[in-house]
């Protein structure tokens, strides 16, 4: 998978769990290892992408992260809280 690729997969999970789709925001970039998306949603929609006690938060990794990206490079998404 490409990098717009997982993006997307991202995108495409969140979407239906927030109220405000259009101030879903990904970041990415790359270190030694690790290619971290940094996923940010408006304010008011954190706590429905974390979920209760972070399930929602870590079924979305556990489908994000059993993704390789090009260069056998591991995918890291970090949920930011503005």
């Amino acid at each position: 998978m490409t990098e717009a690729d997982v993006k997307q997969l991202i995108v495409t999970i969140v979407k239906p769990l927030v109220s405000d789709p259009d101030a879903i925001k990904i970041e990415t970039n790359r270190d030694a290892h690790f290619l971290n998306f940094n996923l940010s949603v408006a304010p008011d929609d954190v706590g429905r992408v974390i979920g209760k006690h972070g399930r929602v938060a870590q079924a979305i990794r556990t489908i994000v992260y059993s993704v390789r990206v090009g260069d056998s490079l591991r995918v890291r998404l970090n949920i930011v809280d503005d």
